[in-house]
C-alpha cells in the first residue's frame, strides 16, 4: 500500500510499505480521509519528540472496513466509519473508571516514541481495534467526519468546566481547537462568548461560526475590555487554547473570583503559573487531555449542522501532495487551517 512516511525529520516519503496486519480483534480501514493535526506539524522537525522516524503519522481519520479481524462482532467490510486517536487498554485503573484518555498504557495513533510505537492514517490502510470504532451517520462525509477527532479534544475540554445557562466564557486562542470550542460552547448554552487572538481573520471566523466579539491584544487590553464587558467581575468560564505562559496568564486574568479556566493548548512543556492570583480568587484550573467517550456526541453534533466543520477545511489533497501541504502549514501560511488528505 501507499503511504506518507517521515524518513527524517522534515523529511516525507511516498513509500510502498506492507498493509498492516489485522488482529483478531481489529478491524482493517481504508482511508478515504485523515487530517494533518498540529501535533504532526510540531512533531515533523523532532521538536515534540513523539514523532521519531521512520513514522506513518496521522490519527484524524474516516474510512470504510476493508477486512475484521476473527473475533469482531457487529462490523462488515463496507462500513462507513471514524475511529479515535487513542487505543486504550480497559483494564487499567483509569479505564475502569472511564477515563479512557488516562490509560497507564495509551496509544496514540501515528506516534513513535520512547514508550511505544503506533502507525497512523496518512495511508491507503490502517488497522485498529474494533473498541475504538465509531460509524459514521448516513450522509456524513469522509471528510467531516474527519473532523470529529478535532472536536472531540474541542467538547472534552468545554466538558471539563462547570458551565451554567447563559453564562459569560472566553476563548484564549481561535486556532482549529479554539474555533471549535467557541462552537461548543454556544451548544452548551453559554450567553456570551469572547474570543482573543492575535490573527484577525481567525478571530473573524470565530465571530461567524459562534462568538460574539473578537479582542485582538495587538489592539487594545484584552483584559480590560472582558471585565468591561462582565461588569467588572470577568468571565464565568476560560477556556485557553493555546499553551504559551503569555496566553494562561490572560485566561487567569480575564476570569471571575471563583471561576474556572479549562487549560487544552499545550505548545510548552512549562509556563510561570500566576499562583497568587489562582489561590487568592479561588480560580478553578482544569487540565484537559484528547477525549474520552464524545464520539458519538461529536458524530451527531456534525451531522445535524450544530457544529460547522466545512469553514475550517482549507484544502482536501491526494497523498502524493501532502509533503507540500506539510511545509506550507509549518511554515505558517496565512488563512491556512485544516488540510484534509485523502490516501
Amino acid at each position: 500500500m501507499k503511504a506518507l512516511v517521515l524518513t527524517e525529520y522534515n523529511h516525507f516519503e511516498i513509500q510502498d510499505v506492507p498493509e498492516p496486519p489485522v488482529g483478531p480483534d481489529d478491524v482493517l480501514i481504508q482511508v478515504q480521509a485523515c487530517g494533518v493535526c498540529g501535533s504532526d506539524v510540531h512533531g515533523m522537525d523532532g521538536s515534540s519528540g513523539r514523532r521519531l522516524p521512520p513514522i506513518i503519522m496521522g490519527h484524524e481519520a474516516a474510512g470504510v472496513i476493508a477486512r475484521v479481524g476473527e473475533r469482531v462482532t457487529g462490523w462488515q467490510a463496507g462500513d462507513r466509519v471514524t475511529f479515535d486517536s487513542m487505543i486504550s487498554c480497559g483494564n487499567c485503573h483509569f479505564c475502569r473508571q472511564g477515563r479512557i484518555n488516562l490509560c497507564d498504557n495509551r496509544r496514540v495513533l501515528g506516534v513513535s516514541c520512547s514508550e511505544f510505537r503506533q502507525e497512523g492514517a496518512f495511508a491507503e490502510y490502517v488497522a485498529v481495534p474494533e473498541s475504538i470504532v465509531f460509524r459514521l451517520p448516513d450522509g456524513l462525509s469522509f471528510e467531516h467526519a474527519a473532523m470529529t477527532e478535532p472536536l472531540s479534544v474541542a467538547v472534552h475540554a468545554v466538558g471539563r468546566v462547570p458551565i451554567r445557562l447563559n453564562d459569560t466564557a472566553v476563548v484564549v486562542g481561535t486556532g482549529m481547537i479554539g474555533l471549535l470550542v467557541v462552537q461548543a460552547l454556544r451548544a452548551v448554552g453559554c450567553g456570551r462568548i469572547l474570543a482573543i487572538d492575535v490573527d484577525a481573520g481567525r478571530l473573524e471566523l470565530a465571530c461567524q461560526l459562534g462568538a460574539d466579539e473578537g479582542l485582538s491584544p495587538n489592539q487594545t487590553d484584552v483584559v480590560a475590555e472582558v471585565l468591561r464587558r462582565t461588569g467588572g467581575r470577568g468571565a464565568d468560564v476560560v477556556v485557553e487554547a493555546v499553551g504559551m505562559g503569555a496566553t494562561i496568564k490572560t485566561a487567569i486574568a480575564a476570569v471571575r473570583k471563583g471561576g474556572s479556566v479549562a487549560l487544552v493548548g499545550n505548545l510548552a512543556p512549562e509556563v510561570p503559573l500566576p499562583l497568587q492570583a489562582v489561590v487568592t480568587r479561588e480560580i478553578t484550573l482544569y487540565g484537559s487531555c484528547a477525549s474520552s467517550g464524545e464520539y458519538p456526541a461529536c458524530l451527531d453534533l456534525i451531522a445535524r449542522g450544530t457544529i460547522q466543520v466545512e469553514p475550517l477545511i482549507s484544502a482536501v489533497a491526494p497523498l502524493d501532495e501532502a509533503p507540500q501541504w506539510f511545509d506550507r502549514l509549518y511554515n505558517g501560511e496565512d488563512g491556512l487551517m485544516k488540510v484534509i488528505v485523502k490516501p
